[in-house]
């Protein structure tokens, strides 16, 4: 039998990162066992919905690498289409009709319900153990806010509405059972409807697919994510310059481990490799916004330098830097060192670009507190104008040389001298910047910055 699972996203809002964890696992699982990943859109609630929704969706999972076999946006589609529900309502209708002519459903003022069975329900989770529930026993009360007590409740599920639309688990259990999903994977809060959607199955005589319920995404303070939280929703990571393969390896770890210490994935043939359902935790995760981007970092320092060229480009070109320019490629091996984001890496290698310099002021307050600055910077910029050969390494000779003439060490001298030629005290290695900045705008910017920077 072929592995089938499938990620039915409702187009209602942004693609959040629980969201994209799931679909990620699903699809994981999926290639692992050389099966088929199906997207499934859940429109039925059309004043929520939306096509510019489902473009953030699906423009999101395309850029995650997250491609469908199944789906929406495919020629053809599938085998099992539509994929929206909104248009399988034909088939709803054929699943009731099954039900009513095994008297498993009933009006309830204008709705109907299905009648739950009066039995245990064990539900096998590859990842929860197993939960055995008694749909009529739990169901048949309920808690009343009003009164702060429990109150008689009819434990048979709405299936449809009066208005005549069907109801989630209904139509969960049908497109599953149509589209011959094999493992259904999902988020633990799907966990207690669970049972419901096996008495539906029950009822259609239909197999069970195999249940894995994954444990929630929370801040680290324990609360529940919101779209509102530091790195909740995919289109925010795109924008703000994360690489779509760091992503996916941190949201792989965000609730599963492979055993071991290993984190960093760089290759997404590995991380197929070593995903297993066994390795996801029972136990909620805790988002940490600094590992994700740690996470980055270390993938930044590892692309081939064509494509950190490509995935930067845009971000030199809105800080007004030209991705052609000649210095750029040598620009980027110092800012791989220094980046968390891709927004970094003009920050990172602007001084060697921009001709004009906006100065730190904590770095400028730092310079002046070194003892007679301004004559060192001066006795400085001279060595360095006298530089017959502009290379990291002679530049650091000619560093040594001021330092020996104005008897200082040469540490004394390389603050100021970053400040001055790069406006921070912070950034990329100092000697190879200093280089690609080149020898006259260094000399020319450290005269300036002694002359009018320190009053």
């Amino acid at each position: 039998m072929t592995t089938r699972t499938r990620f039915a996203p409702s187009p209602s809002g942004f693609l959040h990162i629980g969201g994209a964890r799931t679909a990620l696992y699903n699809w994981l699982f999926a290639r692992k066992h050389g099966g088929k990943f199906i997207l499934r859109v859940e429109d039925t609630d059309a004043a929520r919905s939306s096509s510019s929704s489902l473009d953030v969706i699906l423009s999101g999972l395309r850029w995650l690498g997250l491609d469908w076999d199944e789906g929406p946006g495919l020629e053809p589609e599938g085998t099992h289409s539509p994929y929206f529900q909104s248009l399988r309502n034909p088939i709803y209708e054929s699943y009731l009709q099954k039900l009513k002519d095994n008297d498993l459903v009933y009006d309830d003022n204008s709705a109907l319900r299905f009648r739950v069975p009066d039995k245990d329900i064990t539900v096998r989770d590859l990842i929860c153990g197993d939960v055995v529930v008694n749909l009529k026993k739990t169901g048949s009360t309920r808690w009343d806010a009003e009164t702060k007590t429990e109150v008689e409740a009819n434990p048979d599920i709405v299936i449809r509405r009066p208005d005549g639309s069907f109801i989630f688990h209904f139509v969960n259990v049908v497109d599953d059972i149509e589209m011959e999903i094999t493992h259904v994977i999902r988020g633990e809060d799907h966990l207690p409807n669970t049972p419901k959607h096996i008495a539906l199955y029950e009822a259609f005589g239909a197999n069970l697919p195999e249940f894995a319920h994954i444990p929630l995404n929370l801040n680290e303070d324990g609360s529940k994510m919101s779209k509102s939280d530091n790195g909740a929703l995919i289109h925010e990571y795109i924008e703000n310059g994360f690489l779509p393969e760091a992503v996916v390896n941190y949201m792989a770890l965000l609730g599963w481990s492979p055993g071991g210490d290993r984190e960093i994935y760089l290759s997404i043939d590995d991380l197929i490799r070593d995903f297993d359902l066994k390795g996801v935790h029972s136990s909620n995760s805790k988002f940490d916004f600094n590992k994700c981007k740690w996470m980055n970092a270390e993938h930044i320092k590892a692309l081939p330098i064509k494509r950190f060229h490509d995935v930067s480009s845009s971000f030199l070109e809105q800080a007004g830097i030209k991705p052609g320019d000649t210095r750029i490629p040598a620009s980027l091996e110092l800012a791989r060192q220094r980046a968390e984001t891709l927004m970094d890496v003009p920050k990172v290698v602007g001084p060697i670009f921009h001709d004009t310099l906006a100065y730190d002021e904590a770095s400028v307050t730092k310079v002046t507190g070194v003892s007679e600055v301004k004559a060192l910077l001066l006795a400085l910029a001279d060595h360095l104008e006298k530089n017959p050969s502009w290379k990291a390494d002679q530049i650091k000779n000619s560093i040594k040389d001021a330092a020996d003439s104005t008897q200082v060490k040469i540490g004394v001298l390389m603050l100021p001298c970053r400040v001055a030629a790069t406006g921070s005290m912070a950034g990329a290695d100092l000697l190879p910047l200093l280089e690609l900045i080149g020898q006259d705008r260094v000399v020319a910017r450290i005269r300036n910055f002694a002359e009018k920077q320190l009053i």
